[in-house]
């Protein structure tokens, strides 16, 4: 007897092992997309950020985790600088014309310790090779790796000769000073340091006041657009939930605003906020709401304010349509009930429609909490962040340093602080909101 409970026991947990397995399975594609296409990204900004990655200067415009030389650099200059060198010797005053053999000798000396170096002798030939016969090498070709140690000895070396010159170009003792100068700062780019920094552009932007303030800013927007949108869209989820002649029309007509691409909502409320011909900015300002017809965009109270309504239009037949959705699977017999009760029309909301809507709710708060969070084109194209950042938001604070300035380590710092926040307010709203959607084990 027991050997056939312990039978049907092992035939119970294999079956569940197996739709385990089976299940998994079925949800791996979907994971490894996810994977692919939203933490990837992610993962690669992050390492991005650990370094000093600028594509305006050509020294930082790639990752190095080691010390490099510029092989195309380095044979354009210091041949032609011990050149100069033996020329100067002949013309100099004795007192220098030792000062300037010693230099060359360890021009010399140096440039026989660099070829001695693993890895750089073939590629030192190449690209002499091909400079001489007017080439240019390519990238791979002329960045060469070295030891940090002799990548340091090369600075030191170089930066002691560099000196002595200016030195004696100072003293007015040099005949072809311009060009031994030139060619002695020029040798000085040559090494390219490692850019890696760490976590130094977290650092620098969480103690960045203008960081800060587009942070505020976002949460500002964020906050009073989605509590609008919020009731606003309630009242005409409910309104267009009722039975009525033309309400497929009406449904129809609401969706319009949000149709409209946001870039285009925008421009085409440039021109109503616009200070000298705009309709809206002329009815506020008669109705007292504005002072005058330009405050809407040059003052930072305004322009948050104008921002904010344009949002509130677009995006509130968004926030309808997905509460639509919710009011639909109420049964009506549960209405029809609580009426027979005596319940008033507020009783009805606040203890049938609001806690059965509570599902959709959370998904319609969700959606556009992190939308609104992410907000860049409506504002890029209405106020460009201004007047004086007043209405920069994160992401556009992003944009302007990764794309505006081509910091790409310090605007993917930005990136991930964007993805950390969108991430605990999904958190947030999955703890507050949620917890009932995720299961009774979710909850203990």
């Amino acid at each position: 007897m027991k050997s056939s409970k312990q039978d049907v026991t092992t035939k119970v947990n294999d079956a569940k092992k197996k739709e385990r397995r089976t299940g998994f399975l079925l949800v791996a594609p979907s994971l490894i997309l996810i994977l692919v296409i939203a933490i990837w990204p992610v993962l690669q900004s992050f390492y991005f950020s650990l370094f000093d990655y600028r594509l305006n200067e050509p020294t930082k415009s790639s990752i190095h985790l080691d010390y490099t030389l510029d092989l195309e650099r380095y044979l354009n200059n210091q041949p032609f600088l011990v050149t100069a060198l033996d020329q100067e010797i002949d013309d100099a005053p004795p007192e220098v014309q030792g000062q300037l053999q010693d230099m060359k000798e360890e021009l010399t000396e140096f440039d026989e310790k660099l070829r001695e170096q693993d890895g750089v002798a073939g590629p030192y030939e190449e690209v002499d090779e091909l400079l001489f016969n007017f080439e240019v090498p390519s990238e791979d070709l002329k960045f060469v790796e070295i030891d940090r140690s002799f990548g340091e000895e090369f600075d030191e070396e170089f930066e002691s000769i560099n000196e002595e010159l200016n030195t004696l170009q100072a003293e007015g003792v040099l005949q072809q000073g311009d060009k031994l100068t030139g060619l002695s700062n020029a040798l000085l780019q040559t090494v390219v340091e490692s850019n890696f920094i760490g976590l130094d552009h977290y650092k620098n932007s969480l103690t960045e006041k203008r960081m800060w303030v587009s942070l505020m800013n976002t949460g500002v927007f964020t906050v009073i657009s989605v509590g609008l949108e919020l009731v606003l869209g309630m009242a005409i989820a409910l309104l267009i939930n009722k039975a009525f002649f033309g309400r497929g029309m009406v449904r129809a007509a609401i969706l319009i605003p949000w149709a409209i691409p946001t870039a285009v909502s925008a421009k085409m409320w440039s021109f109503l906020y616009d200070g000298q011909n705009g309709i809206i900015a002329k009815f506020f300002a008669d109705i007292g709401i504005i002072d005058q017809m330009s405050t809407l965009l040059t003052t930072p109270f305004g322009s948050m304010a104008a921002v904010i309504l344009t949002d509130v239009w677009k995006t509130t037949p968004y926030m309808a349509l997905l509460l639509l959705a919710g009011l639909q699977t109420i049964p009506s017999s549960l209405y029809e009930a609580s009426s027979i009760d005596g319940a008033s029309k507020w009783k009805q909301f606040t203890q049938i429609t609001l806690p059965l809507l509570k599902s959709s709710l959370l998904v319609a708060l969700l959606f556009r909490t992190l939308d609104a969070f992410r907000v860049f084109d409506l504002i890029y194209v209405l106020t460009g962040g201004g007047p004086a950042n007043a209405t920069e938001t994160i992401s556009l604070f992003s944009y302007k340093v990764m794309f505006g300035q081509t910091n790409f380590g310090e605007g993917s710092a930005l990136a991930v602080i964007v993805f950390i926040c969108v991430a605990i307010i999904s958190m947030i709203y999955i703890k507050f909101l949620g917890s009932d959607l995720l299961g009774d084990g979710a909850k203990k």
